[in-house]
């Protein structure tokens, strides 16, 4: 009986191991962790703020009294396709009345755009520190030529954005 358990022991930890697969961690395309506005496309309601951040070295603070899309990053000559983008950011609100997402837009030469936003989750009130995605599933033949990177505020609030990064892995 000993030896039974023991060969199916063996079996059942022989079968779980060889059915996973391996996991391959996605690739940093672009990483911006908000040191100062550079690059910051909307300027306006944006100010970089030095005293509030989720690494230490300032964030960007957003101030408004009405629903807006505030355009933060472009990225450009991005050579993927068949592949998951993954656009992250942490971010902070206080006295937001709406909601808070991230949108991502990919631009594809002759085709136009698409884009992807992170509602399954929204962000309102006053949330500390949280990280947010939204991914956009490329498929073969698919390359964007330019992706933007925005913070939708659907309301009124105050919105911080810190250590955003885009990346690439795996479809599945």
């Amino acid at each position: 009986m000993k030896r039974f358990v023991v060969w199916g022991s063996i079996f059942l930890l022989v079968m779980v191991t060889s059915c996973q697969k391996a996991r391959t961690p996605p690739e940093v395309i672009k990483s911006i962790p908000i040191e100062n506005m550079d690059g910051v496309l909307t300027q306006s309601g944006v100010t970089f703020d030095k005293s509030t951040s989720s690494d230490g070295n300032g964030s960007l603070r957003i101030d408004t009294s009405q629903p807006v899309t505030v355009r933060l990053y472009e990225v450009r000559d991005v050579s993927v396709e068949n592949a998951r983008l993954t656009y992250r950011a942490h971010l902070r609100t206080q006295n937001v009345i709406g909601k808070v997402y991230l949108e991502m837009w990919c631009v594809f030469p002759g085709s136009g755009e698409a884009f992807s936003r992170a509602l399954q989750n929204p962000l309102s009130g006053t949330i500390n520190w949280t990280t947010m995605e939204t991914p956009f599933f490329l498929q073969k033949g698919q390359k964007p030529e330019l992706i933007k990177l925005n913070v939708v505020i659907d309301g009124k609030g105050t919105v911080w954005v810190d250590d955003i990064t885009l990346t690439k892995g795996p479809l599945k």
